[in-house]
């Protein structure tokens, strides 16, 4: 990777212990940085942080709205969710509205990260489908848009499926770059590279898109929009998108990607952040995430949600404090 800069810091007895670098940037409506770390032209995989731009031809296209979709599977197609019974029940109606079900669906069986639900199929003896993926709302909507363009091939995570081929095309315009390859994501679909840079320049885009813009802005209100509307079925009780989505009502769209990817979407400052934690720890990049949404004031740090995220405290087997995260020096000085 490029020259990344220390962004979380792991402090016990009163020494650094460790450190997490990375690379991240914010920007403004015309795209440029506003504030930067590390190596905004690192290219990286944004992961599941793409999910509402993969989600853009589903509603820039008619297929959303040809299929009366609501809020709520909007909000779905952007998630990585925790199969929990909200989502897993939603994303089985919005199947069996198409007359499709569970092995429809590409991406693999997944035990879900909700405990309740895990804990229930356990007692069941019952095993986890697709549905329970965290992707299937994602999957739901990749049927939605491929059965509104009339395609019948039905692998549609291939790389050169219509549906991928749309995707594509929009990835690139928004991140204002042509992508040098892809990756195959955890629920089997193409995830294309892009920079640090292409992704704040894209999220910067979903945030200053107006309703009275064209297709594509009106697609990306429509997408933020259901993602602060429902922050529940973004991720779920416990994660991090759910409850700092809650701690500022409207203020900010969050997305985690997989390997310590995080976006944020803020309409009212019309500005976008994209990072990337080069070790993969998901510690770091809500630590990251939290830190700069505080410092440009989008987040309460005093909020037990934000406070957890920002300064979590390290914690031993028998309950002590001995130690802390917290966000680097250079990170706080923007």
């Amino acid at each position: 990777m490029g020259q990344s800069e220390r962004l979380v810091e792991v402090w016990r007895g009163g020494m650094l212990e460790s450190q997490h670098r990375g690379h991240a940037v914010v920007c403004n409506a015309k795209g440029e940085v506003v504030h930067g770390w590390g190596d905004p032209n690192q290219m990286i995989f944004p992961r599941s942080s793409a999910k509402m731009l993969q989600a853009l031809p589903l509603v820039e296209s008619g297929a959303a709205d040809a299929a009366g979709l609501t809020t709520e599977q909007l909000a779905l197609s952007c998630a990585s969710h925790q199969g929990a019974a909200i989502h897993t029940d939603r994303v089985s109606r919005w199947l069996n509205d198409m007359g499709l079900g569970n092995d429809d669906l590409r991406c693999g069986p997944q035990w879900p990260a909700d405990q309740p639900a895990k804990i229930g199929l356990i007692k069941t003896d019952d095993s986890p489908c697709r549905i329970h993926n965290n992707c299937s709302g994602k999957h739901a909507g990749f049927l939605t848009l491929s059965r509104h363009m009339g395609v019948t091939d039905p692998e549609y995570v291939e790389v050169d499926h219509p549906i991928q081929l749309a995707i594509k095309q929009a990835f690139e315009e928004v991140t204002d770059e042509v992508s040098p390859g892809y990756g195959i994501d955890g629920c089997s679909a193409p995830n294309h590279a892009c920079t640090v840079l292409g992704m704040g320049r894209a999220m910067a885009g979903f945030a200053a898109a107006k309703e009275d813009g064209d297709a594509r802005a009106r697609a990306s209100v429509r997408l933020r929009e259901a993602m602060m509307l429902h922050p529940d079925l973004v991720a779920g009780e416990t994660r991090a998108c759910t409850e700092l989505m809650r701690t500022a009502p409207g203020k900010v769209a969050l997305k985690t990607g997989a390997e310590a990817f995080f976006i944020a979407i803020i309409p009212d400052l019309q500005l976008g952040v994209a990072l990337k934690i080069e070790d993969g720890a998901t510690r770091a990049s809500e630590c990251a995430i939290a830190a700069i949404l505080v410092k440009l004031g989008v987040l309460d740090p005093a909020h037990p949600d934000v406070k957890k995220r920002l300064n979590p405290d390290v914690v031993n087997f028998a309950g002590l404090v001995t130690g802390e995260i917290r966000p680097a020096e250079t990170l706080l000085a923007m």
